[in-house]
């Protein structure tokens, strides 16, 4: 029987199309991607006395994976009710740190501490005022989890990740492929938050030889690397701040209770659960310090003014209470000049280039 030419044709063109159909539903060919761009971190010149610290060898920072960890770090879809993201609060433009005395998480939680400014990250040893993660990428996990900050299951957070295209051609570009996985979801933040230095304040440029220090900032200076003189010592008064706040870092990257309570079991005890780090808790950087009111663990001071007091004749006594601060029985007995000098150098310890810059603002 002679085949139906018509018949034949429509059959062959039914079948090549079906079977079109069929190879284009099989599975997605896996997406070939570039090889990520090496990023250049913006460091501090050797002469400024920086430690020499490596970037994480594991994590090697590319140009992809700091703007992932930007874009992750101002996404409100890592947490609970998509209302909070990291940036909520650790804003750029107060050094990355909050205004408030305490944050608020989903739902109106509030915190218990107050949230700590975010730079120069790479030289910083523990992470919390008590020091209760050891590593950066270990403490980026903790606030998205958390109760009363962002309430989001780990799990969730990558799934929610995992249903946006674009989000796994950004994991993609920054990590070879498009699997989105928890230590990937670390390193970008790490990334990122390691690429936030600071350290072009009118201090440091006056380090630089490019200008020089107010009258009242440079004696300011000399009242914070002076040491406590006792009555009758002859000495010159010295505000003694640099044995905790002292080199180019402005911490000692240690834990110190200086004088504020005398509490039952709190900070760094909660980690190490000795007695003598009671009411022990980090001591900050001091650099951009301007911008990160309110201060110490709890937020209790408003103003610089109001920490310089404190250290004048605020001091309470305790078993841990930091050695130096021990000795300086009745005070500093700082002048209101005094006072007002050593305000005057810790705001010129504000870089205003780390404030405004772009990059490091949402992107």
């Amino acid at each position: 029987m002679p085949i139906n030419r018509g018949l034949f044709a429509f059959l062959s063109f039914f079948l090549g199309g079906l079977l079109l159909v069929l190879v284009s539903c099989g599975p997605d060919e896996p997406v070939k991607y570039p090889k990520p761009t090496t990023f250049a971190p913006d460091m501090p010149p050797p002469g400024l006395g920086f430690p020499n610290l490596p970037w994480p060898s594991d994590n090697p920072p590319t140009v992809e994976g700091v703007a992932l960890g930007r874009r992750l770090f101002f996404d409100s879809r890592l947490s609970s009710d998509y209302t909070i993201s990291c940036a909520s609060c650790h804003h750029p433009d107060q050094a990355f740190s909050d205004t408030v005395v305490y944050s608020r998480g989903v739902g109106g939680a509030m915190g218990t501490m107050n949230a700590m400014p975010l730079f120069n990250l790479l030289w910083a040893n523990r992470f919390f005022w008590d020091g209760r993660s050891p590593h950066l990428r270990d403490q980026v996990l903790q606030p998205i989890q958390d109760p009363v900050e962002m309430h989001l299951p780990l799990a969730t957070a990558l799934d929610r990740l995992s249903a946006d295209r674009s989000y796994r051609d950004a994991f993609g570009k920054a990590f070879g492929d498009d699997n989105i996985t928890l230590h990937r979801l670390q390193w970008a933040l790490e990334q990122y938050l390691l690429s936030l230095t600071s350290y072009r304040s009118r201090f440091d440029l006056s380090r630089m030889g490019l200008l020089s220090l107010s009258p009242s900032e440079q004696r300011g200076f000399e009242l914070f690397m002076r040491e406590y003189s006792a009555p009758g010592s002859g000495r010159p008064i010295g505000a003694d701040c640099f044995h905790c706040h002292g080199g180019a870092l402005f911490t000692s990257r240690t834990f110190e209770n200086n004088g504020l309570d005398s509490l039952p079991k709190t900070g760094f005890q909660v980690v190490s659960g000795l007695a003598s780090d009671r009411g022990k808790f980090k001591a900050p950087s001091l650099r951009n310090v301007g911008l990160t009111a309110p201060y110490m663990h709890d937020g209790r001071f408003a103003s610089l003014e109001e920490v310089v007091e404190h250290y004048n004749s605020g001091i309470r006594s305790s078993a841990t209470l930091n050695a130096n601060l021990r000795v300086q029985n009745g005070g500093l007995r700082l002048s209101a000049q005094d006072k007002a000098d050593l305000v005057a150098f810790l705001h010129s310890l504000t870089d205003t280039t780390m404030a405004l810059n772009s990059a490091f603002g949402a992107p």
